[in-house]
């Protein structure tokens, strides 16, 4: 590379870098001190613990292995913020992070300051494949715990009875809700296809993909079929109308388990208030519940028993007169399959909602691939073939997770756009449902009598 190539190149790193913390702190600006120490649930994390695990991210994997000079300022931070890096040392406590109300929230920020300025300077003077490598890890990483700050912050004041409504709300419509057309499906006639992506970067540094993304493969596909649009909250009602809750036959045995023992009738942030279905958002607290949208935070049980409901109905049972036989959630591959070359036609983080967008009576074409809502799969996350964990700590990143959790694809209202991407691969438990995560059908062919096309 030529030096005013390499300059170039530092230059680029350093912008991305200083936008990137930039949003981070964005994303905290709405927020009062006292709302950033809680943590609602093990799961979640107080944002004031991600504003500091992701600068300690960046201090123990830059600046300590490429900064010779720097010396950390608090050792004890180590351990704080180290979240499951056994590699590295030992960690807090994960459903503990909540007691550390030292440091302080000014005390974080001022720990961002110096670790900003510090990647800001090391960036300026040096460049090379392994040190861009770690920075754009590190980057990526950020913009993970970008969401999660909008999906942890969401559980904490969700909770609190005066349900705030910390961030703008956004230019809307007249907020009404539409009766969207019914379900229309997109057929593929199967065979062979490819999975996932070429893992690396291309000539000019772009297209970074996560090692659990790849390597790309060979997979094969039967005949099938996917809604053009996710699940929309008027559709789920109906499941919870006719006893979707109280129907162990549609529930697998944890999830049906999970349902009795959490007592759970609706997805999470739903409830009744005068006669009416509200739900709760980071933009208007208290909101009446707009049938349009696509349904969110559901764990995979609700979306797996929402699934077998809907296979199992007929059209005249169903509202709008959709026909949902043999439904059932796509595999991960089905997704990738149907959604490729699809443009992103959904909210993402950028916009600012925080919630999903009410969905448009006729789409002009197959929409809500990417935003909006995570879509729950049937595949449970594994390695792909060929996949091999990096060497060191940042092998610890993915490949330990490859166990008891499920995929989800597509991104969501909370995700960054560089992360809504067709072989992204996001994760969690089958009872995880604080995230902004839905449901689109899908369906089987084959020697069945199944309606295709239009249905």
């Amino acid at each position: 590379m030529t030096p005013r190539l390499a300059n170039k190149a530092r230059s680029s790193l350093t912008d991305s870098f200083r936008e990137t913390r930039g949003a981070t702190e964005r994303l905290v600006e709405p927020l009062a001190p006292e709302d950033t120490v809680v943590q609602s649930m093990p799961d979640a994390s107080p944002t004031k613990w991600h504003l500091a695990h992701t600068s300690w991210f960046f201090e123990r994997f830059v600046l300590r292995a490429f900064d010779e000079t720097y010396t950390p300022e608090h050792e004890t931070y180590d351990v704080l913020f180290n979240s499951y890096y056994n590699t590295v040392g030992p960690q807090h406590c994960r459903p503990r992070r909540g007691v550390l109300s030292r440091p302080t929230l000014d005390e974080v920020f001022a720990y961002r300051r110096v670790v900003d300025d510090r990647v800001s300077a090391l960036l300026g003077r040096e460049d090379g494949p392994r040190l861009r490598a770690v920075m754009e890890i590190g980057l990526q990483h950020e913009k993970q715990h970008q969401e999660l700050i909008v999906t942890d912050i969401k559980h904490a004041l969700g909770g609190n009875p005066l349900l705030p409504a910390p961030y703008a709300a956004p230019a809307e419509d007249d907020g009404a809700s539409r009766a969207l057309e019914r379900t229309r499906w997109r057929r593929f006639e199967g065979g062979v296809a490819h999975l996932g992506a070429e893992i690396g970067t291309d000539a000019d540094g772009n297209a970074f993909r996560y090692d659990n993304e790849g390597p790309r493969h060979r997979v094969f596909l039967e005949p099938f079929e996917i809604a053009h649009r996710p699940v929309s909250n008027d559709e789920y009602l109906a499941f919870i109308g006719d006893g979707g809750y109280e129907r162990p036959e549609l529930w697998l045995s944890m999830g049906w388990a999970a349902v009795n023992e959490h007592g759970w009738t609706r997805p999470m942030y739903w409830f009744e208030d005068g006669g009416r279905w509200h739900q709760y958002t980071l933009h208007r607290g208290a909101a009446p519940l707009r049938g349009d949208e696509p349904v969110c935070h559901l764990s995979y049980f609700e979306a797996d028993a929402f699934a077998r409901w809907a296979g199992t109905q007929s059209a005249g049972t169903q509202s709008a007169g959709t026909q949902l036989a043999g439904a059932r959630l796509p595999t991960e591959a089905e997704w990738e399959h149907a959604a490729a070359d699809l443009p992103l036609d959904g909210v993402v983080s950028e916009e600012g909602r925080y919630h999903p967008s009410p969905m448009r009576a006729v789409e002009p074409h197959p929409c809500r691939y990417f935003g909006d809502v995570w879509e729950w799969t049937s595949s449970s996350y594994a390695p792909y073939p060929g996949f091999k964990a990096p060497e060191g700590a940042l092998g610890e990143y993915n490949g330990k997770f490859m166990c008891n959790q499920y995929v989800l694809r597509g991104g969501s209202c909370a995700t960054p756009r560089a992360q809504a991407r067709l072989t992204y691969r996001n994760f969690f438990p089958p009872g995880s449902r604080w995230q902004f995560s839905g449901i689109r059908l899908a369906r089987s062919l084959g020697d069945r009598d199944v309606p295709t096309g239009d249905g």
